[in-house]
């Protein structure tokens, strides 16, 4: 949004989708207005204005304000859980305004929960009410189910999707004879994917799957797409770390097809990727026999599923990215969100399948990447691991994320 942009909607006051608030607005006043904004159809509230349309400004940290947004806001109050798009434009004296934008919810009704309590707003012109029974039961009429990777990214379009890898993919692997030749069979064809949307206000933007599969640069649409890295040199996590640094390319490889169909990678893909980076701390070179050899501390397999699982099945609501820990005595892999629909430790080590994102998953699995019956957990880490060392990996599952931990032998 441009400076002139936002100092309209100021002038033009508050309406059914505009909303002012300070920034030390309780969490779920502010919860309220985007409850009702996604009920009706969509809104903005603009941070640091007040209900006259002075502006003061926000003062938290860009981060602070982003994540309390993320993790809070949406994260606690609002349910069913939403991404919204997030900025901030500078305007003069150094004051800053940030801008929260929102689609019209596709899983209507959309409630405010609080004091053990879930409420539906609605928005009657420049004010969020309670929703009568009346108005409820049209609500619920008009929701559907939807999986989050589905939902909108604002401010995207066809043109922040690689192209190379969409070509690979329709014509290689769905078995499309041609790409489409023009950019409306491009959007058709890609929205009959799930990888793009058409939104209520008349744009095409990416849904959550298009942009972490396919995107030019997923970071920048989604800030907590990739994995992150870290290293620490003993067996607590610190500031010492000896590496942080996050792999943010797109999920799915790129490759070069030549005449007598072969193939070389031109990039890898993001889990490759990831234990290329992690290959020189948890691996070395050893001479066995007469042959120099690679060993790892742990199964190559069992990390790469492990990864593969974390992005198929990991909560993208979560403003936190999957974290790979590597300590003195083990590797971590924390996945963000608890299991999907239910599922318990107990059920997913059973081998129960439950895919909270269908679409990355069965993409990956597209190209090769994950065990193709989804139970890969008890089928392949936990026995590449006993017979690696011995050691069975430990399966952390709290409410905030699923952790994998994959422990050296005592003494080595």
């Amino acid at each position: 949004m441009l400076k002139r942009d936002l100092l309209e909607l100021i002038t033009n006051g508050e309406s059914s989708t505009v909303e002012f608030k300070r920034d030390d607005v309780r969490p779920e006043k502010i919860a309220k207005e985007f409850v009702s904004f996604l009920n009706l159809k969509g809104g903005r509230v603009l941070i640091g204005v007040e209900d006259d349309g002075t502006v003061t400004g926000i003062q938290k940290s860009s981060e602070e304000l982003q994540r309390w947004i993320m993790d809070t806001v949406f994260g606690r109050y609002i349910y069913p859980q939403v991404i919204p798009e997030y900025e901030e434009i500078a305007l003069d004296e150094g004051k800053r305004v940030a801008v929260v934008t929102v689609e019209m919810g596709v899983l209507k009704p959309y409630v405010l929960r609080h004091s053990d309590r879930d409420d539906i707003y609605i928005r009657v012109g420049n004010i969020s009410k309670l929703a009568k029974r009346e108005q409820q039961m049209r609500l619920i009429e008009s929701g559907g189910f939807l999986h989050v990777e589905t939902l909108p990214v604002s401010s995207t379009s066809l043109s922040d999707l690689d192209k190379r890898r969409l070509e690979e993919y329709l014509v290689r692997i769905t078995g499309d004879e041609l790409p489409p030749d023009s950019e409306e069979k491009w959007i058709q064809r890609l929205t009959n994917l799930d990888l793009l949307k058409k939104t209520e206000f008349g744009d095409t933007v990416c849904t959550l799957a298009g942009i972490l599969l396919f995107a030019k640069q997923p970071r920048r649409k989604y800030p907590f797409a990739g994995i992150r890295i870290l290293v620490f040199p003993g067996k607590d996590k610190d500031y010492n770390a000896l590496r942080d640094e996050w792999i943010t390319q797109p999920v799915v490889p790129l490759h070069d097809f030549h005449k007598n169909d072969s193939r070389t990678i031109i990039e890898d893909d993001i889990v490759t990727q990831t234990i290329v980076l992690l290959q020189s701390y948890i691996s070395e070179e050893k001479l066995i026999g007469a042959v120099r050899e690679r060993v790892w501390e742990y199964p190559k397999e069992a990390i790469r599923e492990i990864l593969v699982n974390a992005l198929a099945h990991r909560d993208y609501t979560k403003s936190v990215e999957i974290e790979v820990g590597v300590y003195i005595d083990r590797l971590e892999v924390t996945s963000p969100g608890a299991p999907p629909n239910g599922q318990t430790k107990e059920k997913m080590l059973a081998g129960q399948r439950i895919a909270r994102n269908p679409i990355i998953a069965e993409i990956m699995r597209d190209y090769g990447l994950g065990e193709k019956r989804g139970m890969g957990i008890r089928r392949k880490v936990v026995p590449l691991m006993l017979q690696h060392n011995g050691v069975e990996p430990i399966l952390d599952v709290t409410e905030d994320n699923v952790r994998i931990i994959l422990r050296k032998k005592a003494g080595h």
